[in-house]
């Protein structure tokens, strides 16, 4: 994401999960979080209720998790709702 300018990156993910997608779709985000910190449980909560699976892999050293969340969304407006939330948590990398 462009960290410096976070709208236009939004804007430019709508539209392209306008085009490329059928909604109500499934999407996939993925985010990287160290291992020893309460960010996977704060990720949890963000994706609780809502039908998500939550896979998590450590890296070979198990200092990072990646955290693989696929989920049943109804809009391009949902998906980006997700990755602001999600933002909002110090110290999480989204891919």
């Amino acid at each position: 994401m462009d960290e410096n300018n976070p709208e236009e990156f939004y804007k430019k993910l709508h539209e392209q999960l306008s085009e490329t997608s059928k909604w109500p779709s499934d999407y996939l985000y993925k985010f990287i979080v160290e291992t020893a910190s309460d960010k996977i449980d704060k990720i949890n909560t963000i994706f609780d209720n809502t039908g998500a699976v939550i896979n998590l892999k450590k890296s070979k050293n198990g200092k990072y998790t990646s955290v693989s969340i696929t989920v049943n969304l109804k809009s391009p407006d949902a998906v980006i709702e997700k990755y602001k939330e999600v933002g909002k948590l110090e110290g999480v990398i989204s891919l």
